[in-house]
């Protein structure tokens, strides 16, 4: 028998006990109300009302249960009961009363009024109160645990007195009874004058974002919870400025549940991020021509398991193209991004190839066997001071990659060639950005010799020698090429392999020191999904030879950024974690530019993207240096490479 117990599951046995309380209560209930109805004398209740009753109460208790047990009113969880619980036993107590009133009245014996009114009172009575009663147990046992003076426990400042706010403030204060390290909602802040002084669940809205600083030093704050479903960015960033300056460790709710806030809790809460202090306003596209130009159609992204690489391919995914191939190099980013868009997209058809841009043959082999329509080119090697000490590795892949990938377009019939280029080929300082130049001049050369039908006098480099073993066969015909060649050109992008920002939060969890290179050294940045959605929309409007260029805000001083970002880890910059400058590395720039002095810019359709007025340049004599560049690259004479780059490069300042 014990068992037999032990292998019933306890919500059984709660059940079956409030199965025989209901049993008990409902026969008590009736009673009391004839009881009431003659005045609270048993002696004085009439015989035949009193017979009537004992006939048909057992039967009326059974029939309760059975009501009751359809209604699930024993499946539920009665620490959470709520709202749902409450309908729940109005529709049963309505039921059974209606019921009652109908059999009893017309096959028994005609009972008084006041029987159904009091005898259905005390039913939902009883019932409500035992069910109700374990959580009014438990917020009291909260109200005494988490009550004493304000200053006592990890005391909450809660921004926004919404929906999210009201979900947030039950779960800290209530549901999980100090599961959040003892932590309390003390007051709360919402910038809507209607609802200052008035309390939800106990807590007063003591005023707008002006009262945050003297509520954090009146309750003795410790956390600011900003709970604001649906936020702008600006208005964000305006709180968090605010909210830093207290000590307080500063929470917010993740973007998603801006369109979930049904789903909200404690638990969802996330740190403030850097992207949230130097984030933009939403940017708003209208994407028909991106969705037009990329459905049915085969994409290829280069680099695709890069961090620009990888959001191309996520946005691409989303606009149904008929395949998209992932070209990179290093297999396990590669693996990641594939693994990710077959779980968001399974009917996508999705290939993976692993393979360098380096290698002609290979490239060749991709665009002969997939012949994609749409080639974004991101591979590319991007870190400054790295090319510098290996500038031949930079021509092989950036230079020599993107002139192999190009002509596999050309050759194959690709409609659009996208380059993504950066902001350190202007006026280049360094190695990796005069690499980016050259790449950008290719894609003009290679945009010109399609318009004035010259295909022919493109080299092939099949080999590693310009004028090695060059097979003829392989060359394209005059007037045989239609690909539009376009590039993008943007700054830095937070989060990006090889940022700032990846490096300072590394520093900060290691306790310091922040390196930086200088004090007053500024640098545009965006998000990657931002820049990413701007590509496809300038790439979208191309029509062959355009350098856009991105808009990328206002600069920001990286001594700035290093500050935020040591503030919202909860420390104090130079105290907690120290700021030291180490000098600009080789080829470093105090600032990027957007532009060349040479160059202007058009306006379009959209304000956030720019076209620049391409520099002029000898197309014959540019190929000329490309192959001897190409040539000093594959023999590793560096200080030539460096030297040929100078004169390939007129703007280059290295």
């Amino acid at each position: 028998m014990l068992k037999f117990l032990d292998k019933i599951k306890h919500w059984h046995k709660v059940a079956y006990l409030l199965v025989f309380y209901d049993f008990v209560t409902v026969i008590l209930s009736y009673f009391l109300a004839l009881w009431f109805r003659f005045d609270c004398n048993y002696t004085s209740i009439e015989p035949q009302y009193l017979d009537r009753y004992f006939e048909i109460i057992i039967p009326y208790a059974i029939y309760v249960v059975v009501v009751y047990w359809l209604m699930d009113l024993y499946r539920s969880i009665w620490r959470f009961a709520s709202f749902y619980e409450l309908k729940r036993m109005i529709y049963a107590s309505i039921i059974t009363l209606l019921c009652n009133a109908f059999v009893v009245t017309s096959f028994i014996h005609r009972m008084p009024i006041s029987y159904y009114v009091f005898g259905i009172g005390f039913q939902f009575l009883f019932g409500m109160m035992v069910r109700f009663s374990y959580r009014f147990v438990l917020l009291l046992r909260d109200t005494v645990q988490f009550g004493g003076e304000a200053g006592s426990e990890n005391n909450v400042l809660l921004i926004g007195a919404g929906s999210a706010g009201r979900m947030i403030l039950r779960d800290v204060n209530f549901v999980n009874g100090g599961a959040h390290g003892s932590a309390k909602v003390v007051a709360i802040i919402d910038d809507n004058p209607n609802k200052w002084g008035r309390y939800i669940d106990g807590v007063e809205v003591i005023g707008g974002r002006d009262k945050i600083l003297y509520a954090v030093e009146q309750f003795n704050v410790k956390e600011i919870y900003i709970a604001i479903a649906n936020i702008t960015p600006n208005d964000k960033r305006n709180l968090i400025n605010i909210c830093k300056e207290t000590d307080c460790k500063i929470k917010q709710l993740p973007n998603m549940y801006a369109e979930k806030a049904g789903v909200i809790s404690a638990g969802n809460l996330q740190n403030i991020t850097i992207e949230d202090v130097l984030g933009r306003d939403p940017i708003s596209l209208h994407q028909e021509d991106v969705a037009a130009q990329i459905k049915g159609k085969v994409v290829l992204v280069t680099g695709g398991g890069g961090s620009i690489g990888s959001e191309l391919c996520r946005q691409i995914a989303k606009y149904n193209p008929k395949q998209l191939i992932i070209f990179d190099v290093y297999e396990n980013n590669a693996y990641d991004i594939q693994l990710e868009l077959k779980r968001k997209y399974p009917e996508l058809d999705l290939v993976t190839l692993i393979g360098s841009v380096r290698d002609a043959r290979r490239i060749n082999s991709v665009f002969e066997t997939y012949r994609p329509n749409i080639c974004y080119h991101a591979a590319a090697h991007k870190h400054v001071p790295l090319m510098e000490d290996s500038p031949c590795e930079a021509i092989k892949n950036n230079a020599v990659g993107t002139y192999k990938t190009a002509y596999a377009a050309m050759k194959y019939g690709c409609d659009r060639f996208v380059l993504i280029s950066t902001d350190k080929a202007v006026n280049p300082t360094n190695v990796m950005g005069a690499t980016k130049r050259i790449c950008e001049m290719i894609i003009q050369t290679f945009d010109n010799m399609v318009r004035t039908n010259q295909e022919d006098k493109l080299p092939v480099l099949i080999t590693h020698q310009l004028d090695v073993d060059i097979d003829e066969s392989e060359k394209v015909e005059a007037g045989s090429g239609h690909t539009e060649y376009v590039a993008v050109r943007f700054g830095n992008v937070l989060g990006s392999n090889g940022s700032v920002v990846p490096l300072f939060k590394k520093q900060i969890a290691e306790g310091g020191p922040v390196t930086l290179t200088h004090r007053d050294i500024i640098r545009y940045f965006m998000t990657i999904p931002e820049a990413v959605s701007l590509v496809l929309k300038a790439g979208a409007n191309a029509s062959g030879g355009e350098i856009f260029v991105l808009d990328m805000g206002e600069p920001v001083k990286i001594l700035d950024l290093a500050r935020n970002m040591i503030e919202l880890a909860g420390l104090r910059p130079d105290i907690d974690i120290e700021i030291k400058e180490i000098g600009l590395r080789p080829g470093e720039k105090l600032y990027e530019e957007k532009l060349m002095s040479e160059e202007g810019l058009k306006e379009t359709e959209n304000h956030l993207i720019h076209v620049a007025e391409p520099i002029k340049f000898d197309s014959k004599e540019f190929l000329g240096h490309l192959g001897t560049l190409m040539g000093l690259a594959y023999r590793n004479e560096a200080p030539e490479v460096v030297q040929e780059i100078r004169e390939t490069v007129t703007t280059f300042r290295g």
